[in-house]
């Protein structure tokens, strides 16, 4: 009896890379800074390109060239409704993607807190599942903590840090130092030089407002 392999549904989180204009070349220089800057996060990461913007001709080939060049790797196209364009990128081996905006989906029952009291240390991983996370030390470069929930850091914080993992959008991460590498809520991140100067090395609360990361200082 010959078995038939099950074809199931399944959501999962992916990169999207807008293209501001028809500069696509100034674009993929962009992506290939970000990708530099923070290659453990984004190195081999699937991307999808928002090309709502652009209203010239593309050349879907050298587009998919240009992205696994920058280290990543390009699996469809997305603000597309042009079906020259369309039938274009799929020549070019792009899936065709429809951005659907997501319903609000009931909150994980989450467990107790997650706690570490050690220095989180260069190479590192920290994943705080269906909870908040505590860390009652510093997070050191190349360090990555994740949670589902929040993250707490009673030290500094200069590697990696993500919250709402599973796409909480009311998570929110503090810290009493920050100089992080990268910052992220709900997959919307920030690296260290989107930060503002004026919240550098200072205590903040960064929070996730209108689908944009809002940083704000704390006073004690």
């Amino acid at each position: 009896m010959t078995k038939i392999a099950d074809l199931k549904g399944s959501s999962f989180t992916l990169s999207v890379l807008h293209l501001p204009d028809d500069n696509i070349a100034n674009a993929l220089d962009v992506l290939e800074q970000k990708v530099a800057q923070a290659p453990s996060f984004f190195a081999s990461a699937p991307v999808v390109i928002n090309i709502e913007h652009v209203s010239g001709e593309i050349d879907f080939a050298q587009l998919k060239i240009g992205v696994e060049e920058a280290g990543m790797i390009p699996v469809g196209i997305t603000g597309c409704q042009c079906e020259q364009k369309q039938a274009s990128a799929t020549e070019a081996g792009f899936a065709v993607m429809t951005s659907v905006k997501p319903t609000k989906a009931p909150k994980p029952l989450l467990e107790p807190t997650k706690v570490i009291r050690t220095p989180v240390r260069s190479g590192q991983q920290i994943y705080a599942r269906n909870c908040d996370l505590v860390i009652l030390n510093h997070v050191s470069p190349g360090a990555e903590v994740i949670a589902d929930g929040s993250i707490h850091i009673y030290g500094t914080l200069r590697g990696r840090a993500i919250a709402g993992a599973s796409g909480q959008h009311d998570a929110k991460i503090f810290c009493n130092n920050l100089q992080a590498e990268l910052i992220s809520i709900a997959g919307n991140y920030w690296l260290s030089d989107q930060i503002n100067g004026e919240h550098w090395h200072q205590n903040v609360m960064i929070t996730m407002i209108d689908d944009h990361l809002h940083i704000e200082t704390l006073t004690l």
